[in-house]
């Protein structure tokens, strides 16, 4: 196909594989038109959220954010907080938690996987918040039990783009 292969391996790092094509384009008729696929916008207007995040300046940046956009935030500082909190309260009354992965005293996938073993965590969203961005840790989340994967320093508009997408697809 004329294409090229190409190979970066470092010892104990990884390797890296990059794939090179050259395909020919489609005639355009041969597309049907794609339909616009409507996101409702997601707002974090009245949301109410638990925020685990034990660096005192990420919370700050974090809960004055989402405050300013008219989120309720409660923070709990470690794993195990985000687990007692979210239990003293009814099925629901969270919208949505944001859980550090790296806390101490329970790290955040523990606290999701017990959080998901309760009746009322069974459904709730729940998105990590790491400086881990790899394709590679935005999987282990899914697989810890998380909804999604937000890579600090968080940028908020993405935030809000992916809650959309996320939303909807739950919703429809």
């Amino acid at each position: 196909m004329g294409g090229e292969i190409v190979v970066d391996s470092l010892e104990g790092k990884g390797t890296d594989f990059t794939v090179f094509l050259n395909l020919p384009v489609a005639p355009s008729q041969e597309y049907e038109d794609e339909k616009e696929v409507v996101v409702e916008q997601f707002s974090f207007e009245k949301k109410r959220i638990l925020l685990a995040e034990d660096n005192e300046i990420n919370a700050e940046i974090c809960m004055s954010v989402l405050n300013s956009k008219g989120a309720f935030v409660e923070r709990v500082e470690n794993g195990q907080e985000a687990v007692d909190t979210f239990k003293k309260h009814a099925k629901n009354y969270y919208d949505l938690i944001l859980m550090d992965i790296q806390m101490p005293q329970m790290d955040g996938y523990e606290a999701t996987q017990i959080i998901r073993t309760m009746e009322s965590g069974k459904a709730i969203p729940i998105f990590a918040l790491s400086a881990d961005a790899y394709v590679e840790n935005k999987r282990y989340s899914k697989e810890m039990g998380m909804d999604g994967h937000f890579s600090k320093p968080i940028d908020f508009d993405v935030m809000e783009k992916e809650l959309s997408e996320y939303f909807s697809r739950r919703d429809a």
